[in-house]
């Protein structure tokens, strides 16, 4: 007898005849799934980065833009109105060769000012301790030409200060107007330094200065003082000090009460300042423009450094200071 004869039949698979192919198809299929949305979530992230790089390229192309502006927009922004007007010209600060108050920056805002049709008068608004006679005296002369050339009227306002050389440029207005708080005057004219030869002495340290010429170390603070070098300084700041007289007498005329104290170097608050004539009365700049220009719409044709220059300044400023100390730290050289 045949032993395998008697073995039932085999069973049948309830769930399907092959179990390895099914398993395999839903594999491939969740493969796919995985990929189809790997792919969709890389094309996002593609499109998003392209949003983003064209959103960077538009806007430094806008800075680039503005910065060009910026940097060749004019210096002068009120040098085309045409509608009625009072001109505003600033003198703040120093006044000096390359100061913001210096007498090219101010001639050039004075020229634009004047020629402008639209503007009525030009005010002139102060806060100086002054500075040099020299630019004052420029400025002077230019402020009184252009006033002759335009027929226009000229008005000097002061807030905190106008002393000495600001002062020698306020004498060329028609009016002045201070407020009565403000600081005015100081008529007059300095030279100041020091003289170290006593300390000097003291220490045991010998001057040795050699010149051609015998007064070309005149005023040389490490030198004893000559007294004819010493005069002649003094004659030559007597001068200036007269010009600086004869300004303030031809700019106020009548309107001066001079006393002995009026060129002596003395300053006075603006209600004294009205008193003694060196000012006509007291107002600010809104009170001129509205009752004496009668055009209250104000002006500015102050240069002013734009964006491009003031950062230009500053990164000259950073790359100079980092040369310095570039150079403090290299080694000595044997």
């Amino acid at each position: 007898m045949n032993s395998h004869d008697d073995l039932p039949p085999p069973i049948a698979d309830p769930l399907g005849a092959s179990p390895q192919p099914a398993a395999q198809a839903g594999s491939a299929a969740a493969h796919e799934q995985l990929m189809a949305q790997f792919a969709r979530d890389y094309l996002r992230e593609r499109r998003s980065e392209r949003r983003w790089r064209s959103f960077f390229r538009l806007a430094w192309l806008a800075l680039i833009a503005s910065l060009l502006y910026l940097m060749f927009a004019q210096r002068h922004p009120g040098a085309t109105q045409t509608t009625p007007h009072t001109a505003l010209v600033e003198v703040r600060g120093e006044i000096a060769v390359d100061s913001e108050a210096s007498a090219e920056l101010m001639i050039s805002a004075l020229k634009n000012a004047f020629e402008d049709k639209g503007a009525q008068a030009v005010v002139l608004r102060i806060n100086s301790p002054g500075g040099s006679p020299v630019q004052a005296g420029i400025v002077n002369d230019e402020i009184r030409r252009l006033k002759a050339k335009h027929g226009k009227k000229v008005y000097a306002v002061v807030e905190e200060v106008c002393a000495s050389g600001a002062y020698y440029i306020a004498a060329a207005a028609d009016e002045i107007y201070v407020d009565k708080a403000s600081v005015v005057g100081s008529i007059g004219v300095l030279m100041d330094g020091f003289g170290f030869t006593g300390l000097m002495n003291k220490l045991g340290v010998e001057r040795r200065l050699l010149t051609a010429g015998g007064n070309k170390g005149m005023l040389d603070p490490f030198s004893p003082e000559n007294p004819q070098q010493k005069a002649y300084a003094q004659a030559m700041l007597d001068q200036i000090h007269q010009q600086f007289i004869t300004v303030v007498k031809e700019g106020r005329g009548k309107r001066l009460k001079e006393t002995p104290e009026t060129f002596s170097g003395l300053f006075w608050n603006g209600e004294e300042a009205v008193r003694m004539g060196l000012a006509d009365g007291l107002g600010n700049l809104d009170y001129v423009a509205r009752e004496l220009v009668k055009a209250e719409e104000v002006v500015d044709y102050t240069p002013r450094d734009n964006v491009a220059e003031r950062l230009a300044k500053r990164f000259g400023a950073s790359v100079g200071e980092g040369a310095v100390k570039a150079l403090r730290n290299l080694a000595p050289i044997h």
